[in-house]
This record gives structure tokens, sequence and C-alpha cells, in this order.
């Protein structure tokens, strides 16, 4: 059955070989360091988290940290085949936390339970670019839907690996990776091979890698696909229809359904797995308004697991719909429907603000969980496991002057239920600078 669906993402790859894409990027390069970038990210971030569940081992996490990020992007050489380096430095220093009040992620934690004052990291890769074809390998920043470092922190998750992009065949783009390694958010160094599941934790595994693409079928429609290999924990499927249909001026729906299939593998060192997860959005947009409905489900007993880089929930690891600032909504046997509203101020004089509200309600049934499996926390929650999650957020950007694309952003998410009883505050700016 593996060996089937393999075959079948090779197929979709290259049933669309006959529109190859007219110009090359390769031949268009203005050499490694005319075509060279240096940016410069400032970025503050305050995390606050209260746990309001009875007996919870820490009720209080407060953090606040500042961190830059100096990255830079080379062009590629001329010629046929063009080289080039990306390297990146990071450092970020604590503004506040006490001894009980750490472990937001921000900040990585002394042997005393303290956040350490500050820690930094650095990295680099190299690149190759035949036409349109691009192989990086280094310490990278995969964005695949297997396979995708959290953003949720001051920064993002790194991985060790190869990394191939290819755009050789019009309105078609292919991913493909081979990872060894990663460093988590609020670490300096990588840790060989070990990658972290959120829910099943730290696995001794040796490698991940995965296929996948998407394809631009018509203005309105794509569709994505990918496979990945969690090397004797799991094979994973990814599948994305987005569709997006204009009614009217001003007016229009979307559609955004997403799915992806689990299944132990080799040596199966997070267990049993057999899981189904997919969801289904739907939007209408009218002038300044956003309204959406979404449905999400989980087949199966064991929760929609996934490698997030930073050994938490991400909330951005998994592009299920009702993935959220703190719960997932992927419990096994888990149902769950979010009602959102996004707005965006420019239609009433404020441009650069938007502001969203949703709630989300899942009911869980966990029957047939191990209790001794990998997924054992969630064995309490057959048949009777709910959970329900409110977010709030604003977000504003400078639209010019000296201040051009700062940006303010303020997150608040109140969640009761199963996966905790928790209140949560995250103010965040960031200020990027194109320096060269």
């Amino acid at each position: 059955m593996h060996t089937l669906r393999w075959s079948a993402l090779a197929l979709a790859v290259t049933a669309a070989s006959a529109q190859l894409a007219v110009a090359s990027e390769q031949s268009e390069a203005t050499g490694f360091a005319d075509g060279g970038k240096l940016t410069l990210l400032n970025k503050n971030y305050y995390f606050a988290r209260d746990n309001h569940a009875p007996g919870a081992a820490q009720s209080r996490r407060e953090e606040w940290a500042h961190g830059l990020l100096l990255a830079y992007q080379s062009g590629f050489t001329q010629g046929t085949v063009g080289f080039g380096v990306d390297l990146h430095a990071a450092g970020a220093v604590k503004l506040d936390s006490g001894r009980g009040t750490s472990g937001t992620g921000l900040l990585p934690v002394d042997s005393d339970g303290r956040a350490a004052d500050n820690f930094g990291f650095a990295g680099g890769a190299v690149k190759v670019r035949v036409s349109n074809t691009t192989l990086k390998y280094g310490d990278l920043t995969p964005t695949a839907p297997v396979f995708s470092p959290g953003t949720g922190r001051i920064f993002a998750s790194t991985a060790t690996g190869f990394q191939l992009t290819s755009n050789e065949i019009d309105q078609l783009t292919v991913d493909a990776g081979y990872f060894t390694s990663i460093r988590d958010r609020n670490r300096s160094l990588n840790h060989d091979g070990e990658i972290t599941l959120v829910y099943a934790g730290a696995i001794d595994s040796e490698t991940v890698s995965y296929l996948g693409g998407t394809y631009q079928l018509t203005d309105s429609l794509s569709a994505t696909l990918y496979g990945s290999k969690y090397e004797d924990v799991w094979t994973q499927y990814y599948g994305n229809l987005n569709y997006a249909l204009p009614l009217s001026e001003g007016q229009a729906l979307s559609f955004d359904f997403n799915v992806y299939d689990t299944r132990d593998e080799g040596s199966a060192l997070a267990g049993d797995i057999n899981t189904t997860a997919w969801s289904l959005a739907a939007g209408y947009s009218i002038g300044a308004h956003t309204f959406t409905l979404a449905h999400q489900q989980v087949n199966g007993n064991s929760p929609m697991d996934y490698i997030s880089m930073d050994g938490t929930n991400a909330g951005d690891s998994i592009y299920l719909a009702n993935s959220s600032q703190w719960s997932d909504f992927n419990a096994p046997g888990e149902k769950s429907v979010q009602a959102r509203y996004d707005l965006n101020m420019t239609a009433y004089g404020v441009p650069g603000l938007n502001l969203m509200a949703r709630y989300i309600k899942g009911d869980i049934d966990g029957a047939g969980i191990d209790p001794d499996g990998a997924y054992a926390y969630y064995a309490g929650a057959a048949g009777k496991g709910k959970e329900w999650e409110r977010d709030l957020e604003a977000k504003y950007v400078v639209q010019d002057g000296d201040l051009k694309d700062l940006s303010l952003r303020v997150r608040y998410a109140t969640a009761r239920g199963f996966a905790g009883d928790i209140d949560e505050l995250r103010v965040i700016t960031e200020y990027p600078l194109d320096i060269l």
C-alpha cells in the first residue's frame, strides 16, 4: 500500500511535465555579491501563561526577551551552474523572568530552574542552482507541511540536512528534503539523532525525509501532495486542495481542505499508529469582513502527532484548520468545529491593522488508547473528553515612513477542558531592516 502511495505521488509530479517553465532563474543570475541580501530582524517577545488546572506543577509562566537575527543570502555565481551561501547569526537576552516563572520556551532553562540570561546560535548552508532547481545543504528552515519549524517563539527552529526545490515545470513547485538533526528554537546546538514529536516526545530516530509539491491548476485552484518517512516511526502523507471563488466585486468564497494519513513504520518507536486527520474550512469575504467555519476530525487510536522541531505544539507546524494558539484539537477520535471572524481595518481608515476572533470546540473519544503506550495521556479521555478555546488577536504593521514594516501583534487565548485550563497572553514586536 505504501509503495502505491509513493507511486501516486511520483505520478502526480510527472503528470505536468508537458508544461515546462519558460524562464531560467540561473540564466538571470547577477553574481555572488551583486545578488546578495543582508537583513536584520529585531524581535521583542513577551509571553505569560496562567494554568488554572487543580494541582498544576507550575501555575504561572512568564518571560520577556529581545532577539536579533542577522541573515545573509548571497546571490548565485553566473554560468550554467550557480553557487552561493546562506548565513545567519542570532542572539537573545532575557529582559524579565524569575525562577518560578520560567519555561515558556522563549529562553533555555538552567539546571536551577531559572531562565538563562541569554543564548545565541549561528549557522549556514551552501547552495547550488541549475536552471530553476536549487539544492541546499546545511542549517535550514524547511516549510513542508510534513516537516516545518515552529515559529511561535522568538526564533524558529532549524534542521541540518539537504533540501531541493524545483520550478522547472510551469505552475508546479517540487520540494524534497532529507534531515538528520534539529536545533530547538531556544537552543544553541543541534541534537544529533533526536527529532522530537509533540506528543510522543524525543525519539531516537536517525532521519526524516520527504517529497512533495504544489500545482496551481487554475488561478483559483491549487493542489498539494506530500509524502514523508520518519525512520522507524511512521510514514505520513499529506494532501491539500485550496479553492477561491470570486462572487462579485468585494465578495468571495474560499475553501481549504487538508488531510494527513499517518502509519507506523519499521520498529514503530512511537508505538502503533494508524491515524487519519482532516479538516475543511469555508470562508466568506465581503469588503473588510471575513467569516470562516471549519470542521476537523481525527480518526484513529492515537493523536494526530507531528514533528514540531521545537518540543511543543507550535500551532504552525501542521496545516489543520483547528490547530490554534494553545490546542491542536487533534486528540484520538476528536471532532471539532470553529467559527472565526477577521476584520481588515483599512476600510475604516486604519491601514495595516487587522483583528481576529475565533472559537473552537472539540469532543474527544479516546476509546482504545493503550494506557501504557506512547500516547497514554489520552486514555483518560475515553468517551468523555471535551475542550474549547477562544482566541483574540490584533496586529498592526506601519505602512510608511522611517518605521515602515514595524509590526505589533497581541495574541490572547483562553482554553478550558482536557488539554488544560489556561489563559495566555503574547505581545510580539518585529522590526525588519534591509541592510544590503
